[in-house]
């Protein structure tokens, strides 16, 4: 298996630090509002790298932090006269809904800032101990260039960040020794939520939040680290600086970043500052949520997705293609003989399948190619279901595959289990008679009135069968 690392800028061979088990920290929301479609978008793609890992039998301590303690949330909650936490929990628990819906995973651990405020404090600490970093007037800042390796992650050079640190403006800048430096703690405003520290009363800046969740519940060294590629420069860059100052040993070994969501014929960057977004709560009142699921589970997590309905629309016809495949395995199950002479042959496709999946996959998770896998297998599945006879473990076989394949993408196929009532049964019946006595008009007339109330039904050679749309 091969994982970009965003650090060296190439794929590499991936190894964990312990055989069989990922660490894996992945930067979680800002809880003062919905999370926006490119949000989702980032948060599926991980846990889509986390189901397939999982798949591959690695166990996978994943953990995704809220950050619930930030200028945002503190403005927000002033104006929606709440408490910082009381909006924090507010959203924290929408982010929840919303991502069931889209079927993501819960992380093995959501850590929040508020939680860590005393390991934070000794954090900053130690790197103030060790030089990394200087008080100033209640607030402590990190020394950016004592870091050595500082721009590495961002690919950027001392020089490239100095000019852009320079134009920054504000009492801030006046506080710090250089203008690279960036924020460990802030001093307490009036009115502010804010915590007793040694260096006065404040609050965490937002970078080194990180930086102590991840090693607190991971270790100094973890397998991967995970974001969007806003995140790049300058958190996990500052990411980098504090904790590898601090432990003295990498803090990443695969630094993973997926691409924007992009939006309209320019191909702009979807984003709240831009006020071009949708959120997820909203969208999923219109689109039905394992549909956006698809779309976003299904593009490599490292190539710019347009997002609009044309995508959506794509990703509900094949995905409907594929669920009719299982359900006519389904319905075939009910005549198919319980084998056949053919069947090791058609068993040796179903590994090849497998083959080419694993394949795909491993190459940097390529979910576009782990999906044409799928896109073959529905066709031959097909196919095969459309032969005279037909073996239940061949259909039972290939089923499991489609589903297993499926699940790395977070899609289920639920059972129907939904009765059919008494009404649409005889319906059902009285059109089968209608066309053994020809009756088409009426045939025709039953069709249309049982797809009037979400009932598809085809006629194949073993007789009719129905599915919900």
């Amino acid at each position: 298996m091969k994982i970009y690392n965003t650090l060296t800028r190439q794929k590499e061979t991936f190894q964990t630090i312990e055989p069989n088990k990922v660490t894996m920290y992945v930067c979680g929301p800002t809880v003062y509002n919905y999370i926006h479609i490119g949000n989702a978008r980032s948060t599926v793609a991980f846990d889509t790298v986390r189901r397939y890992l999982e798949y591959r039998g690695y166990e996978v301590n994943y953990v995704s932090n809220f950050t619930d303690v930030d200028d945002k949330i503190i403005r927000t909650a002033k104006e929606e006269g709440m408490t910082t936490k009381e909006l924090a929990d507010k959203f924290i628990a929408a982010f929840e809904e919303d991502t069931a819906k889209l079927n993501v995973q819960p992380a093995s651990l959501h850590p929040r800032v508020i939680d860590h405020i005393d390991d934070i404090i000794a954090f900053v600490a130690s790197l103030i101990e060790k030089g990394y970093a200087y008080e100033s007037n209640g607030d402590v800042y990190y020394r950016a260039r004592k870091f050595k390796n500082y721009g590495q992650l961002s690919n950027k050079s001392i020089d490239e960040l100095e000019v852009g640190a320079s134009n920054r403006i504000g009492d801030e800048q006046e506080k710090k020794e250089d203008p690279l430096d960036f924020a460990l703690w802030k001093a307490a405003k009036s009115g502010e939520v804010s915590w007793e520290s040694p260096w006065g009363a404040g609050r965490p800046g937002w970078h080194i939040e990180c930086s102590v969740m991840a090693t607190k519940h991971l270790g100094a060294t973890i397998d991967i680290h995970a974001g969007g590629q806003d995140l790049e420069f300058p958190h996990h860059e500052n990411e980098i600086a504090q904790s590898e100052a601090h432990t003295g040993q990498r803090f990443a070994n695969y630094w993973m970043h997926n691409a924007y969501l992009t939006v309209g014929d320019s191909g702009e960057k979807m984003s709240k500052s831009l006020g071009n977004f949708v959120t997820a709560h909203d969208l999923m009142e219109q689109v039905k949520p394992e549909i956006i699921r698809f779309a976003l589970a299904t593009t490599h997590y490292r190539r710019p997705m347009p997002f609009n309905e044309i995508v959506l629309k794509e990703a509900e016809t094949n995905l409907s293609k594929i669920k009719h495949a299982d359900h006519n395995a389904t319905f075939r199950l009910e005549t198919a003989l319980d084998s056949l002479e053919d069947d090791e042959e058609y068993l040796n496709e179903l590994a090849e399948f497998k083959t080419q999946f694993v394949t795909g996959m491993d190459d940097d998770f390529n979910t576009a190619n782990g999906i044409t896998v799928v896109y073959q297998l529905t066709k031959w599945l097909n196919s095969y279901l459309e032969k005279v006879n037909v073996s239940k473990e061949i259909i039972m076989a290939s089923q499991a595959q489609l589903r297993e394949f499926m699940a790395v993408f977070g899609i289920q196929f639920a059972e129907d289990k939904e009765l059919l009532d008494e009404t649409v049964e005889q319906l059902i019946n009285e059109r089968n008679e209608a066309r053994k006595n020809r009756d088409f008009a009426r045939s025709d007339e039953i069709r249309d009135e049982l797809k009037n109330q979400g009932i598809i039904l085809e006629d194949t050679a073993q007789g009719t069968r129905w599915s919900r749309s």
